[in-house]
């Protein structure tokens, strides 16, 4: 049984940092395609970040600069470290494993970003 638990949000005042994680379990992590989505009150959720089983990564234009994505596949965690943060980053973030056709997701950690 795959579960993704993420942890690591909170509130935080504009211009803050959060480092966000998740921990993977029942699936071979170090062959899967790990990413970061958020969802914000009324809007469709969206990739924030990726990053694939060879280390590559990607991240959404509005993140560039101020989100990382990480992964450490001896402790099967995959980070995302937010500096820089903006009140239009208040969402769920919530935490993606994909391997071929099958795509695993977690419940999600709030960040509000508000002062």
């Amino acid at each position: 049984q795959v579960q993704l638990v993420e942890s690591g949000g909170g509130l935080v005042q504009p211009g803050g940092s959060l480092r966000l994680s998740c921990a993977a379990s029942g699936l071979i992590f170090s062959i899967n395609n790990m990413g970061w989505y958020r969802q914000a009150p009324g809007k469709e959720r969206e990739l924030v970040a990726g990053i694939t089983s060879g280390f590559s990564t990607k991240h959404a234009d509005s993140v560039k600069g101020r989100f990382t994505i990480s992964r450490d596949n001896a402790k099967k965690m995959v980070y995302l470290q937010m500096n820089s943060l903006k009140p239009e980053d208040t969402a769920v973030y919530i935490c993606n494993a994909v391997l071929g056709p099958s795509s695993y997701w977690g419940q999600g950690t709030q960040v509000t970003v508000s002062s």
